[in-house]
């Protein structure tokens, strides 16, 4: 990826997306966010990211943020809700981004879902899986709207997140089959890594810590990111 335009990160403002954003500038990547709130475009704007206000539910602000002067090579995704929320952003604001990074060109879109989302349903347990359905079914939604985009994808399916440290052992796998945790920190680095790396491109992939995979479960291999 070139250093003169800009990575547009969807979900900033917390979790992954911010850990996501803090490790892009923190690498010297140009950085643009959408984020909803003057107090966290301010705090993220210390970090060297250059923040815009807006709604991703909203067409017009997603078109505005990611259509603007400024060349957008990458668009990463982390957008998501609660399965108490209202109104979901899982598949509405997604399938905004989507289709503004269709008009925009862009090089590489990556959408981080969840583990339980599509041919990984079989990897959550029961009462998991049973809490988490209505949020799935819209991540589940906006692969699919990914997908059949035409843009170069990336999908990361996380397992249970953690908000410690990175630990350095997050690992990328294609089996479906595997669940278990890893850290936030660990699951930026693995979506900024799989940016430049053209082995990625056009794949769904799970993301663990080898160290916090459930046991019992099937072999697998490591997905192998090449030279990225």
């Amino acid at each position: 990826m070139s250093t003169t335009s800009y990575i547009f990160v969807a979900g900033a403002s917390r979790g992954v997306g911010q850990e996501i954003a803090k490790y892009l500038t923190a690498h010297n990547m140009k950085v643009k966010a959408l984020l909803r709130t003057e107090v966290v475009a301010k705090e993220l704007e210390a970090i060297g990211v250059h923040p815009v206000l807006g709604d991703a539910l909203k067409v017009d602000d997603v078109e505005k943020a990611i259509l603007g002067n400024e060349p957008i090579q990458a668009v990463i995704s982390t957008l998501g809700g609660l399965p108490t929320d209202g109104v979901k952003p899982d598949f509405i604001g997604n399938k905004n981004l989507i289709d503004a990074a269709v008009k925009a060109k862009v090089q590489k879109f990556i959408l981080v879902t969840s583990i339980g989302c599509g041919d990984s349903v079989g990897a959550l347990p029961p009462q998991a899986l049973e809490a988490l359905k209505p949020v799935l079914i819209e991540k589940e939604k906006a692969e699919q709207h990914l997908i059949n985009s035409g843009l170069n994808y990336t999908i990361i399916r996380p397992g249970g997140l953690k908000s410690e440290p990175a630990t350095g052992n997050g690992i990328l796998t294609a089996e479906p089959r595997i669940v278990g945790s890893i850290h936030r920190a660990d699951v930026a680095e693995l979506v900024c890594r799989c940016l430049n790396s053209t082995n990625a491109n056009n794949q769904i992939l799970s993301a663990l810590d080898k160290n916090m995979i459930y046991p019992g479960l099937p072999e697998f291999v490591e997905f192998d990111l090449g030279n990225w």
